[in-house]
C-alpha cells in the first residue's frame, strides 16, 4: 500500500527546519516555510482523519464528506501510481465493498473465503493486461473514494455510479453496466406496498452513500431512510420487520430474493436507472482512465461482460 502524502510532508517539514537552523536563515523566512509545509500536512491529516458517515447520514454530512474526499484527491494526486508505476510495483490495488452481489461479494471457494463478482472479474482483466497481480482491499462503501483520494488504492470498483458529486472527487471510466432501481419487500406485504405512495411514512433502508440511498431519500424523505454499510444487514433488518423495504437495484436485489423465500422484488413505479456503473481513479490520472476504457471496450466486444455477470450471478445464487 502507498504511504500517505502527510508523512512525506512531515519529513519535508523536518528537513526544512534542520536546514534553516544549520544555515542560519532568518526566523521570519523559516517560519514562512514551515507554515506553508504544515498547512499542506494539516490539509491531508484532515482528509485522512475523516470518519465514514454513520447510518442515516443526511445531505449536509454527505456534502461535507464529498468535499473532504475532493480535498484528499487533490493532495494525493502526485503520489498515485501511473501505469508505469503500477507495473513496476507489480500489483494493481483495487478498493471495493464486497457486500453487493453479484458485483462483489464474499464466498467460499475450496474452503477459502474469496471475494468474487463481475466487478472483480473486470478488475482482474485490468491486472492481467497490465501484467501485474490484483490486490483487493475490502472496506465500507462510503470510505472508498476517501481512500482513493489519499492514494490507498489505485482503482475503485463497487457498483459505483459516477454522479456529479463523485466526479468532483475522482475521475471515472466509461460506463460499464446500467441497472434499474427497485425495492425489496416481504412477500406478506405484497398487497400493502404496491406504489410509492404506499411507502410514505414507513421506514425503508438502503446502503449508505449509494445511488439507491439517494433514490430512497427522494422517494420517502430522508427522515424515513435507514442507511447501513452492508446490503446483507439491510436484508436482515427487512426480514426482522425493522424496516418495510430495501431500495437497491435489479442486479443486486435478485440474489437476495433467490436466497430468501420470504422476500420479493416489488415494482412500485420507480422509473430511473442507477445512471450506470464505472471504475474510479484519482483525479488527473488520465493514463489509467484511457487504459481502463480500452479494456472495457475489449471486454464488451469479446462478450466477456455477459460471461462475467452470468458467472457472478451463479455464484451469488449459491449463497
Amino acid at each position: 500500500m502507498k504511504k500517505h502524502t502527510k508523512w512525506l510532508s512531515l519529513l519535508a517539514c523536518a528537513g526544512i527546519m534542520l536546514c534553516l537552523s544549520a544555515c542560519g536563515q532568518s526566523t521570519e523566512t523559516a517560519d514562512a516555510s514551515v507554515a506553508e509545509t504544515a498547512g499542506t500536512t494539516a490539509a491531508v491529516e484532515e482528509a485522512a482523519g475523516t470518519e465514514a458517515p454513520e447510518a442515516g447520514t443526511d445531505e449536509t454530512q454527505e456534502s461535507s464528506a464529498a468535499e473532504t474526499t475532493e480535498a484528499a484527491s487533490a493532495e494525493g494526486t502526485a503520489d498515485t501510481p501511473t501505469i508505469d508505476a503500477i507495473k513496476e510495483a507489480g500489483v494493481l490495488v483495487l478498493g471495493t465493498s464486497a457486500d453487493y452481489p453479484p458485483y462483489e461479494f464474499h464466498t467460499e471457494i475450496d474452503g477459502v473465503d474469496t471475494i468474487v463478482g463481475f466487478d472483480i472479474s473486470i478488475a482482474q482483466y485490468f491486472a492481467d493486461k497490465l501484467g501485474v497481480e490484483l490486490e483487493i482491499v475490502d472496506m465500507p462503501f462510503d470510505s472508498l473514494l476517501i481512500d482513493l483520494g489519499q492514494g490507498g488504492v489505485d482503482v475503485v470498483m463497487a457498483g459505483l455510479t459516477p454522479d456529479e458529486t463523485r466526479r468532483k472527487a475522482a475521475d471515472f471510466t466509461d460506463i460499464i453496466f446500467t441497472n434499474k432501481q427497485i425495492v425489496l419487500i416481504r412477500k406478506e406485504d405484497a398487497d400493502t406496498f404496491k406504489t410509492i405512495e404506499d411507502l410514505q411514512g414507513h421506514k425503508v433502508g438502503a446502503q449508505t452513500g449509494s445511488m439507491p440511498f439517494e433514490v430512497a431519500q427522494e422517494t420517502v424523505g430522508a427522515d424515513n431512510v435507514i442507511g447501513l454499510g452492508k446490503s446483507q444487514d439491510l436484508v436482515l433488518e427487512l426480514k426482522n420487520g425493522k424496516i418495510d423495504a430495501v431500495f437497491t437495484n435489479v442486479m443486486s436485489g435478485t440474489p437476495f430474493v433467490n436466497a430468501n423465500d420470504d422476500l420479493m422484488i416489488q415494482d412500485i413505479g420507480l422509473t430511473e436507472s442507477d445512471g450506470g456503473n464505472a471504475a474510479a481513479v484519482q483525479k488527473g490520472k488520465t493514463d489509467l482512465v484511457e487504459f481502463f476504457n480500452e479494456c472495457i471496450a475489449e471486454i464488451k466486444e469479446e462478450g466477456l461482460l455477459d460471461q462475467y455477470i452470468s458467472e457472478a450471478q451463479e455464484l451469488a445464487d449459491q449463497e
